[in-house]
């Protein structure tokens, strides 16, 4: 069991952020694909994507869009989080096996109403950015701490 806490929009300060990690695996590209509906050979052929400009297969983008929903959701500001709205720029491809830090941080907070804005930056093993832009979220107003799910495996 894994317990997940929030930050409530009252104790988010600018400058706050979070840095969350992940490795991107097949699997990720394959569940994504069955989830998305998106079955571009780009994403699940080798030999399609080797007569590509990038030459290997690669992660499909709003996959990293979803990493960075899962650190609104889990980190900052964490449970009750609700997304208004995301802006993105995609600046690298990312690779089965690139090892992603996304990081959040808190840039704007609305004066009357719980919202807050973060910038929002990907970064491959080397520290190269793959994706940037800002999220507009509404953060939850009272601190919660509730237990995580936990998914059963899935044959990809």
């Amino acid at each position: 069991m894994s317990l997940i806490s929030n930050r409530p929009f009252d104790t988010i300060q600018i400058g706050d952020f979070c840095d969350r990690k992940h490795t991107v695996s097949e699997e990720d590209l394959l569940l994504f694909a069955r989830a998305s509906g998106d079955l571009n050979p780009l994403h699940l052929d080798a030999e399609y994507a080797a007569t590509t400009p990038f030459k290997q297969r690669i992660a499909h983008g709003m996959f990293t869009g979803g990493l960075i929903s899962a650190a609104l959701a889990m980190d900052l500001p964490g449970p009750g989080t609700i997304y208004l709205s995301q802006d993105l720029q995609f600046k690298r491809p990312v690779c089965i096996g690139d090892q992603l830090s996304v990081v959040l941080t808190a840039v704007e907070k609305h004066l009357e109403k719980p919202i807050v804005t973060l910038s929002c930056e990907v970064t491959n093993q080397d520290g190269k950015a793959v994706v940037v832009g800002t999220a507009k979220v509404m953060a939850p107003t009272k601190s919660m701490t509730v237990e995580a799910a936990e998914l059963e495996t899935i044959e990809a």
